[in-house]
């Protein structure tokens, strides 16, 4: 059950409406999980300015959805997982790799396979990885500016996750066809998958 407004143009602070004006323009309407940050214009505002910082990083577009996606899936966040799932088929990165996110197994490709055993390792260690993890990072084809890109879409997606997992937000219907036949009540969403 939702646990926070799940605002619009009309009920929205007035420091939060031209971020959600914007995003409906871009996106063609407001997401969910930005109707409930404007509560916080500072909170939604900072999620918008990592999400463009973390499109700008080095990461192919398909590296940065999965990275994405896996770190939903880790954490176990429903919405994104559907948000991400949605942009991914969009974005035309192939289901396989998408479904191998929700369902937990491996990629085909060793440099992804990497990348998300790499952002699993930050994520599990809280930081502090072992360094096997990181030399296994470098000898897949990464660098040092991918650790840190790594980290910083660790950081865009905390907003995200934590806030959804408080509120429990509302998958929007224009992201159910980000999950498995495009159900939001998919096993991709619970914990025991």
């Amino acid at each position: 059950m939702s646990e926070f407004t799940t605002h619009t143009l009309d009920t929205a602070p007035k420091a939060s409406k031209p971020l959600l004006q914007n995003a409906k323009k871009e996106i063609g309407f407001i997401p969910n999980l930005m109707a409930v940050m404007a509560e916080s214009p500072a909170t939604l505002e900072s999620y918008l300015s990592l999400a463009n910082l973390f499109d700008k990083t080095s990461f192919t577009m398909t590296e940065r959805q999965l990275i994405l996606l896996s770190i939903s899936r880790y954490r176990n966040c429903c919405y994104c997982l559907a948000a991400h799932g949605s942009i991914a088929k969009m974005q035309k990165i192939p289901t396989e790799l998408v479904n191998a996110v929700y369902y937990k197994q491996s990629f085909n490709d060793e440099k992804l396979e990497a990348l998300r055993s790499f952002t699993h390792a930050v994520l599990e260690a809280q930081g502090w990885v072992n360094q096997k993890y990181i030399t296994a990072f470098y000898q897949s084809g990464y660098s040092q500016q991918h650790v840190l890109e790594v980290i910083l879409a660790i950081s865009f997606k905390t907003l995200s996750n934590y806030i959804n997992h408080i509120n429990d937000t509302p998958i929007d219907k224009e992201f159910l066809i980000g999950l498995p036949d495009n159900n939001a009540s998919s096993s991709c969403c619970e914990a025991d998958v």
